[in-house]
Order: C-alpha cells, then sequence, then structure tokens
C-alpha cells in the first residue's frame, strides 16, 4: 500500500504533529487570563523522530506526540502563557502543515507518473 511507504509515514506524522501544535496552542490561549494556568508546549518533531527511531519506528502513524508543561517565566498571576510565542508557533505549525501536505502531494503526483496514470 501507498501508505506503507516510509515518505508518507513521515510527511504524514508531521501533518499530525502541526495540529497538535495548533490545538495546544488553541488551548494556551483560551486560557491566557486563567490565574496560575501553566502553557504547553508539544515535543518538536525532530525529538518525536528521534523517539520513534530508538523504538525501532514502528506505530509511527499512531504513536503520539508528547506534551509538557512551558517553563516560560510566569506572570504575578502565575499564568505563563505567551500571546506572542503562541502565534509565533501557530504560524510555525501552519509553514509545517503546508510543507508536509505539498511534499505528500507532490510525492503522490510523481508516483501517478511513474505508473503512467497520470
Amino acid at each position: 500500500m501507498i501508505s506503507d511507504l516510509q515518505l508518507f509515514q513521515i510527511y504524514g506524522a508531521m501533518a499530525r504533529h502541526a495540529a497538535e501544535n495548533q490545538k495546544v496552542s488553541a488551548a494556551n490561549i483560551a486560557r491566557a487570563d486563567e490565574p496560575g494556568y501553566k502553557a504547553s508546549r508539544v515535543e518538536s518533531f525532530d525529538a518525536y523522530l528521534a523517539r520513534i527511531a530508538v523504538s525501532g519506528g514502528d506505530g509511527a502513524n499512531s504513536a503520539t506526540f508528547r506534551t509538557m508543561m512551558s517553563d516560560a517565566p510566569s506572570n504575578p498571576n502565575g499564568n505563563n502563557v505567551s500571546l506572542e510565542q503562541e502565534i509565533f508557533t501557530s504560524a510555525e505549525a501552519m509553514g509545517q502543515h503546508n510543507m508536509a501536505l505539498t511534499v505528500y502531494s507532490k510525492s503522490l503526483d510523481m508516483l501517478r507518473t511513474a505508473l503512467g496514470r497520470r
């Protein structure tokens, strides 16, 4: 199956990672005014790839992304959400998602061409 090719698994995981980053960032923004709330961060995609490589690469499609608390400084109310950082994280995730989808779709186009099914 095409989805079994490693290239498609990696870029599929990259798109899921971007979606997870957007979800965590949205949750942080929603709680930006909550006293004592500590922002969350998703592990980097490189850290995720290294972690699944150590485990033999099995389950790249089903492995979950680790989320940890941000160590950013807190406001006087104990909240450490930085709206500027969340906007940056969201924009970076959008770029990562666009790149993953572009590579994924161009790879499919190349496979179709190679098979003569253009």
